[in-house]
């Protein structure tokens, strides 16, 4: 498994969003620059994020992209979900009923807990613990 690019740059857009002082906006060329991301890939990326509700933007002159609730409560998982949606190591994690193996197989049994591992983990960390 290996994360996305785009994914990685949503990850790196959002904790520098939450490096700035509360309730300041950030531009996209100003997010795009400091964290080495295309601007048209960070425009996708910051279109996602806001349809996730995990940010907000803002047009004009005092417009800009913020976070929409505190990074202490924006989770890895939820940043990484909402780009690549939900996190798969093998269809049958999600739906043992498409493998007639999958209640004596010892690979589901381990595909499913590091699934479940990694969700759990992702869940934990935290934007603010990022910044």
């Amino acid at each position: 498994m290996q994360i996305t690019k785009q994914a990685d740059y949503a990850l790196r857009a959002v904790r520098y969003l939450s490096r700035l002082p509360e309730g300041e906006k950030a531009s996209t060329s100003a997010i795009a620059t400091s964290e080495k991301i295309p601007p048209s890939f960070l425009a996708k990326i910051i279109s996602q994020l806001t349809i996730a509700g995990i940010l907000h933007t803002a047009r004009g002159a005092r417009g800009g992209v913020f976070l929409s609730r505190p990074s202490k409560d924006i989770s890895m998982l939820e940043i990484v979900e909402a780009i690549d949606g939900p996190i798969i190591f093998n269809e049958c994690t999600v739906n043992p009923k498409i493998c007639e193996f999958s209640k004596t197989c010892a690979l589901h049994k381990v595909w499913c807990e590091t699934r479940n591992d990694l969700i759990k983990r992702l869940q934990q960390v935290k934007v603010a613990q990022l910044a």
